[in-house]
Formats: C-alpha cells, sequence, structure tokens
C-alpha cells in the first residue's frame, strides 16, 4: 500500500512506477513523534522538510502575551513546508497535535527528486497551490463567516483532505483537536467552542466521541456554512478518474 505522500500527490497527478519508487526513497527512516512536541521553533534555522505520514501538526505563533494562532493544519501526506529551508530562520512554529510519524527529508533530496522527476515535480506545485489556496480560505473564515460556520468549515475542510489520503470511513475521521486548538485556529473563546460544538450536535450535523468525528449529513454541513470544495482543487479530471477506477476495482471485488 502507498504512502498517504503518494496517495496526496496521485490526486494531481498521474505517477509512474518509477516516480513513486523515487517517493519512497524519500521516506527511508520514519520517527516516531509524540503529541504536543515542537518539530521546530520560531527562530530555528531550517535545515530539512518535515513530511506527516500519519497524525495532524499545526503552523502556529505565540504572541508575547502568550496567545497562540493557529495558521494551518498538517494532516497526512502533508509538507509542513516544501520550501522551509530557503529561510535563513523560522517565522513560525510548527507542533505536532497528535502523536505522528514523521520524516525529515534533506535539502538535497527535494532538488534531486524534482530534477529527475517531472510529474512528481508538477504534483509538488500542485501541493504548494493548494496550500497558498487553503490560507486563503482560512483567511475569508476568520474574517467573514460567522463563529459556528467558522467551525462547521473547517470539519467539512478536513473530510475532504483526510478522503484523498484515505483516511475517512463512513464520514467519520480522526478529530484529535481540543477545544483551545479549535479556538486557537478560529479567533474563538473556549466557552464559544464548546457552544458550538454543541449545537452542531444539537442539530444533528456531526457527532464528536472518543475523539472521532462523525459528520451525520454531509451535504446538510455543508450548506450550513456555506463549504465550496474548489480551493481544494481535488476535482480535477485526473482525481476524478481516480476515484472512478477505485470504486470499479471495489465493486468489481465485492
Amino acid at each position: 500500500m502507498h504512502h498517504a505522500l503518494i496517495k496526496k500527490l496521485e490526486s494531481f497527478e498521474s505517477l509512474s512506477d518509477d516516480d513513486r519508487s523515487a517517493l519512497d526513497a524519500l521516506v527511508p527512516k520514519v520517527r516516531q513523534v509524540g503529541a504536543r512536541v515542537d518539530l521546530i521553533r520560531e527562530g530555528e534555522v531550517p535545515e530539512n522538510v518535515h513530511l506527516v505520514l500519519d497524525g495532524f501538526a499545526c503552523r502556529y505563533k505565540v504572541l508575547a502575551d502568550g496567545q497562540r494562532q493557529i495558521m494551518a493544519y498538517f494532516l497526512p501526506g502533508d509538507f509542513c513546508d516544501l520550501n522551509v529551508f530557503i529561510l535563513d530562520q523560522m517565522d513560525h512554529s510548527i507542533g505536532t497535535i497528535s502523536a505522528c510519524q514523521i520524516v525529515d527529508i534533506p535539502r538535497a533530496a527535494i532538488d534531486e527528486i524534482t530534477a529527475s522527476h517531472p510529474r512528481v515535480t508538477r504534483a509538488f506545485w500542485w501541493c504548494a497551490l493548494v496550500d497558498e489556496a487553503i490560507l486563503r480560505e482560512w483567511l475569508v473564515n476568520l474574517g467573514a463567516r460567522e463563529a459556528n460556520q467558522r467551525i462547521a468549515h473547517i470539519m467539512c475542510e478536513i473530510l475532504m483532505r483526510l478522503d484523498a489520503v484515505g483516511r475517512v470511513r463512513d464520514n467519520s475521521y480522526q478529530f484529535p483537536f481540543t477545544q483551545t486548538d479549535i479556538a486557537d485556529t478560529m479567533g474563538l473563546s473556549n466557552v464559544h467552542v464548546n457552544r458550538t460544538l454543541r449545537e452542531l450536535r444539537e442539530l444533528g450535523l456531526v457527532t464528536l466521541k472518543h475523539r472521532v468525528l462523525t459528520i451525520l449529513d454531509v451535504d446538510r454541513l455543508k450548506a450550513y456554512c456555506g463549504f465550496n470544495a474548489n480551493y481544494l482543487h481535488l476535482k480535477n479530471t485526473r482525481w476524478v478518474e481516480r476515484r472512478r477506477a477505485t470504486w470499479l476495482g471495489r465493486t468489481e471485488g465485492a
């Protein structure tokens, strides 16, 4: 079975066996990192690209008064920042939210694979473009949506992103975020987050048990927050063809 990075990249580009072998060579050594551990802190000098193979991490900054703002979630298959080694020093921190499987990829390895595998390079470009699109959508989320819509929107986004790498089952997925994590992401208080989660449950839209979120009615939740997945760029022709082939394979094997 291909790891999460390959699954993610194949959402954007059709990869050859040679491409997949080269990507496998990027992850010869995986390290286990516990929850709530910084992978790199603001002010440190970046040397490697961090790849999340399993688990959840985030990009964040801490203000002088101790207030934290989370600016991105990293899910299985995500680079924490593909070009981070260009920086003289980090202007933000990256930390785990749950226990994670992390791969530290040297710059030379990134340079080598992009020089030799044009389809992988195009897929990397897609990743960077989608990261920027997600950031734009998060800005819209914070600036234009009501608090309850913000939280519902991020639930829909995570569903789509995890589904692309095979981490969703029956509209359920791991949701390791605390109320404080959500508050620090959405610019809300813990009390407001608690009230919104309760409202979403009472409306019959979601359940949250033992750190597993189940979306009971995906279409209703999307309508509730005005979710449009176009910014994730998953429904391009290549992605549709791959999902269709997967569906046909399951049907034939049934």
